[in-house]
């Protein structure tokens, strides 16, 4: 549904249009404001079959209360948070974990893919992501930026919920690996476990600036990639629109 500025009911945002947003602002406006996706692309299915596999693994262990084999591999002094609300956190397009931000009035959510607890008290978010790459990754320098944005969002909605949270999460990496002598009915990985430090300081402002673009009628200059270059999804609209009015030009001249 598409922001209405007259409107007095909260908005729904979502964790995806707020990282949206933080990579261009124009192609967040064209999408909240007047329903123009991006073109998707192609559904990772294999990553979500790995994303529900990784679910029900660690939820056997999170039903004995004990620790998965990866986080004692990793030193990790935590368990699986055993939790009713866990089902509604995980489905984000009913529920998540959501926050109304009453100095915007927009309802912030997002759907998380696991939460452990350590002996503190202390929450530790969890995200489940899969590749095939010759050299998987290793460390939070490996991670995309998008990724470390979508941990600190997490971060952020737990803590408006009064939660107390870790300021590290974890990423339980899968990399598909394409090195075996035959492919036999069956696809192995080579799983690591990557903490990272993340810091939500920068989520209330990119909030407030969202909304400030929301209720704008200007559309924003042509975006810039978040800490990158220009916006290619814009790029190729804008160079689309010149071809397609030059083309138009030219079957009117010949038609007059």
């Amino acid at each position: 549904m598409a922001f209405d500025p007259a409107s007095k009911e909260p908005f729904k945002v979502s964790r995806s249009k707020i990282d949206l947003f933080s990579e261009c602002p124009r192609c967040a406006f064209l999408d909240l404001r007047y329903g123009v996706k991006r073109p998707s692309g192609p559904a990772f299915t294999l990553n979500n079959a790995v994303d529900e596999l990784f679910k029900r693994e660690f939820d056997v262990h999170r039903a004995n209360g004990t620790a998965h084999p990866l986080m004692s591999q990793y030193d990790v002094d935590a368990v699986p948070l055993a939790d009713d609300r866990l089902d509604g956190w995980r489905d984000a397009l009913r529920r998540g974990i959501n926050y109304l931000h009453k100095p915007t009035n927009l309802f912030i959510r997002g759907g998380i893919d696991d939460v452990w607890v350590n002996p503190a008290g202390e929450l530790i978010i969890v995200d489940y992501k899969a590749t095939s790459k010759k050299e998987g990754p290793s460390s939070e320098d490996d991670l995309y930026d998008s990724y470390k944005r979508q941990m600190e969002i997490y971060q952020w909605l737990f803590r408006r919920n009064g939660f107390n949270v870790s300021p590290t999460g974890y990423f339980v990496y899968a990399n598909g690996k394409s090195d075996a002598k035959a492919f036999d009915g069956k696809l192995e990985f080579d799983i690591v476990l990557i903490p990272y430090a993340g810091s939500d300081t920068w989520v209330e402002q990119t909030i407030l600036a969202m909304k400030e673009m929301l209720v704008s009628d200007e559309i924003p200059p042509m975006g810039t990639a978040f800490g990158g270059g220009p916006c290619d999804y814009c790029t190729y609209r804008e160079n689309a629109g010149k071809q397609l009015l030059v083309a138009h030009k030219k079957v009117r001249k010949a038609a007059s």
